[in-house]
């Protein structure tokens, strides 16, 4: 393992507490999970990697500095006895933890990924731990707050711990704090052979934040009958439903002149698409205005010059035909705004990123509901729900690897808001171990 310096600020002034523990029933023999802060020192070394992605990039995976800190976590596995620990040449980094219980169990999956949003910086992070929360808001060092009226989350945090950035970066929870937890609970695994598993495969992905994860990940290969992203949010949540998800990508052509001479013949492509903006709907259909169900049309990108413009959109809904009806209605206003420029012309490209992984997963109910029995051992009130947003496992669930999503403890992600609670992450590795032991008692034979 690599030297590494890690930089960390300490706000407020109770120690982080020690040894959260609880009872694993295997069986009728109670065992107690003890879980010390290895998580917490594996989490802040992975966010001083900086592992943006990008969307403007043709090669896989998008940036090649994600590889460095791949080539970390082979290194921290194989450490950990994990023989067959490896990174391949698209970057995905894989192990297998061996089976030790004396039947036969499913072979589970361990998913996370190591990019970080290219919306925000994730360069340079400096984390910051706000010990003992008492409630109120968090200010950050660079002078961004974090409200507690606008994150109610917050409110169920009092008492403990929470890392954010300086307020310069994202802080890359999302989710470096799913590949903490997953390498902690592993390594709790292994010093504790008394709790019975199955075979599980570990794997970390590139490129999850541009949609392309699973882009070249070899689902035969990985050799999951399933799997679980540790990709979610907030404590306790159980995640089996995301968006379908599309991107659009609008290229206006115009007419460029010099503009001294340019009466009656320049045609701008930047003006018009600020035309298209400036129409979409103000008071819906954004992702500002919607929330549950709701989908959303998204511009998140726009370069621009008299001769070309072109605007990315994010086309989100929890149903294709949803998704269908917000692509129509986006190409009519599109083509509103071009009426009034006949030289110009404009190309209206589709493109699929996932599907709602619901409609693949409902075919397996154990998946879900063995995760939300491991949800409830820990000691937490399980939370079904949906994700707005997509996860590698959306179209893992489509080749075949049912994939759903638990919390990691995160929040606020892709922006410099972002937060998490050690303690929640402390219990994610909890789920975690109690969800290979659940498999495991599961399929053991009737007596």
């Amino acid at each position: 393992m690599r030297g590494l310096t890690v930089r960390c600020i300490l706000h407020g002034g109770r120690p982080m507490p020690l040894n959260p523990t609880l009872d694993l029933k295997n069986g009728s023999t109670p065992i107690m999970i003890t879980i010390d802060q290895s998580c917490v020192e594996r989490f802040l070394r992975y966010v001083s990697f900086d592992t943006q992605s990008s969307e403007e990039s043709a090669s896989y995976p998008s940036t090649e500095k994600q590889k460095i800190l791949g080539r970390q976590l082979v290194e921290e596995l194989r450490e950990m006895g994990l023989a067959d620990a490896g990174m391949d040449e698209w970057g995905y980094v894989t192990a297998t933890l061996p089976a030790n219980a004396g039947h036969s169990v499913p072979v589970i999956g361990l998913i996370a990924h190591m990019d970080t949003s290219p919306e925000v910086s994730g360069a340079d992070v400096k984390p910051v731990i706000h010990k003992n929360y008492q409630g109120g808001d968090l200010n950050l060092p660079a002078g961004v707050v974090i409200r507690a009226d606008e994150t109610p989350e917050l409110a169920r945090q009092l008492g403990n711990d929470i890392i954010t950035s300086d307020g310069n970066t994202l802080l890359g929870a999302d989710n470096k704090a799913g590949i903490a937890e997953i390498f902690s609970a592993i390594r709790y695994l292994i010093d504790h052979p008394e709790i019975a598993h199955g075979r599980l495969r570990i794997a970390v992905t590139p490129d999850e934040e541009v949609g392309r994860g699973t882009e070249h990940f070899d689902v035969k290969g990985f050799g999951a009958d399933f799997a679980y992203t540790i990709d979610g949010e907030t404590l306790g949540e159980v995640e089996d439903e995301t968006f379908c998800a599309d991107s659009v990508t609008i290229t206006i052509s115009g007419v460029n002149l010099h503009p001294g001479y340019a009466k009656g013949k320049l045609v701008n492509a930047t003006r018009i698409a600020a035309r298209l903006i400036a129409n979409l709907p103000q008071d819906a259909l954004s992702p500002e205005t919607t929330s549950g169900r709701e989908g959303y049309i998204h511009p998140h990108h726009l370069t621009g010059t008299v001769e070309e413009a072109v605007i990315k959109f994010l086309i989100r809904d929890f149903t294709v035909e949803g998704l269908k009806e917000k692509e129509t209605l986006l190409q009519q206003w599109a083509g509103e705004a071009m009426k009034s420029y006949p030289k110009a012309r404009m190309d209206f490209r589709v493109d699929e990123s996932y599907r709602n992984m619901k409609y693949e997963i409902n075919k397996e109910p154990r998946v879900v509901e063995y995760a939300l029995e491991a949800v409830q051992r820990a000691g937490i009130t399980p939370i079904r729900n949906i994700i707005r947003g997509g996860t590698d496992g959306s179209r893992l669930s489509y080749q075949g690897l049912l994939t759903p999503n638990i919390f990691t403890g995160g929040h606020n992600f892709h922006s410099r808001q972002e937060w998490i609670s050690i303690q929640d992450m402390q219990k994610a590795v909890q789920v975690i171990v109690l969800l290979a032991a659940v498999w495991a008692e599961k399929a053991a034979p009737v007596a």
